[in-house]
């Protein structure tokens, strides 16, 4: 255990620790020492943590909190993460506090590993009114998503869901999407797709709406609509404008871009260095035509280093060796789940050549194509 001094007494604080906390307190340097001592945070982290709250009340609901957690499945660097997040967890009552809240995800049905990465991700309950935040927004989104678990769903991928102005906002957004005609069936679709929806503001969830219907040309009762609306909502219409005019660069019409985000509407999501980069491959390198891809535009969601580039190296180097009687189209290929893939473009050929399978499955094709492998 560490031992702190005052008045003059030796301090066994390592020296980089004095340089730090000169002038700190009896109470600073009880929390420094908690820290290492119980949880074994490193004297720099310690110190860091202690600046965020003026001082442990107690040692006993400090060791109330560990206990808790340790009991509930967190290691030892997740109770960490967890204490550096909200240091004032360490004075919290847990019984009153954490316990109740917890058991109301319990009873949702949230229970073992997903308990655990729960608790582990949302430090910041501790700080939730229970009554005023979090049984709020659990009892709105049990009326908007009809089961605990959509409830439990939404909420491990989004826990800001439990946030002090989450109640009022999902509220105002939900009847926004009523008021414009969205059945309560569609509602539920499009929180489970992106819970993050209702966290935004009711302006910004109305001009998507607008957007998707008037720019993209897609009408509300289109069934691809809610996922062009989830989309849409995560960047402005000036955005979307200039979204627009990087993939007209690239050799669409505008007309080309509206019939693209209408049938897969995820593409309004990529980055410019990633439409740009996939569009080069498939427009320069493959010799695609833009409107081959503007009818596929699946092509441009696949990862190219996972997927588009091993799998076509495949095809190469089945080609060159005239092993297929038959050359399937990349687009079609890409669409094979892995195990299919292998089943039909690896597997078979592995006596003949084993290097195949090795070069695919470490991602080295460019070698075997090559001839370095």
């Amino acid at each position: 255990m560490l031992k702190f001094c005052c008045n003059g007494f030796q301090c066994s604080l390592p020296p980089l620790v004095r340089s730090i906390l000169p002038y700190s307190t009896d109470a600073a340097h009880s929390m420094v020492e908690y820290l290492v001592k119980s949880l074994g945070f490193s004297s720099e982290e310690a110190i860091s943590t202690s600046t965020k709250v003026s001082r442990l009340k107690s040692e006993k609901n400090a060791d109330s909190l560990i206990e808790f957690l340790n009991q509930h499945g967190l290691d030892n660097n997740q109770i960490k993460n967890f204490i550096s997040s909200v240091p004032s967890s360490l004075n919290s009552n847990v019984d009153k506090t954490l316990k109740p809240k917890i058991r109301v995800f319990q009873d949702l049905g949230l229970s073992g590993t997903d308990l655990v990465d729960f608790i582990a991700s949302n430090p910041y309950i501790t700080e939730r009114g229970l009554d005023s935040h979090i049984l709020p927004s659990v009892d709105f989104l049990k009326l908007i998503l009809g089961t605990d678990a959509n409830v439990i769903k939404a909420i491990k991928r989004a826990n800001w869901l439990l946030s002090g102005s989450t109640p009022k906002r999902m509220r105002e957004n939900v009847a926004s999407l009523q008021k414009y005609g969205l059945s309560h069936e569609r509602i539920q679709k499009l929180i489970l797709l992106n819970p993050r929806f209702l966290h935004y503001t009711t302006s910004r969830i109305e001009e998507s709406l607008i957007t998707v219907e008037e720019m993209l040309g897609i009408p509300p009762e289109s069934t691809i609509f809610i996922y062009a609306v989830q989309m849409t909502a995560s960047f402005s219409r000036e955005a979307l404008k200039l979204k627009y005019e990087i993939f007209k660069s690239c050799g669409w019409s505008e007309l080309d871009v509206r019939a693209m985000a209408r049938k897969l509407p995820s593409i309004l999501g990529l980055s410019e260095s990633t439409i740009r980069s996939r569009v080069n491959f498939f427009m320069k390198e493959l010799g695609y035509e833009a409107g081959y891809i503007a009818s596929r535009p699946t092509l441009l969601m696949f990862s190219m280093d996972k997927r588009v580039l091993p799998r076509n190296a495949v095809l190469l180097f089945l080609k060159e060796r005239e092993l297929k009687t038959r050359n399937p189209s990349l687009y079609t290929v890409l669409h094979l789940t892995e195990s299919q893939f292998l089943n039909r473009f690896v597997l078979p050929y592995k006596d003949v050549f084993p290097q195949l399978r090795e070069a695919y499955i470490s991602n080295k094709m460019d070698l075997l194509v090559e001839g370095a492998i």
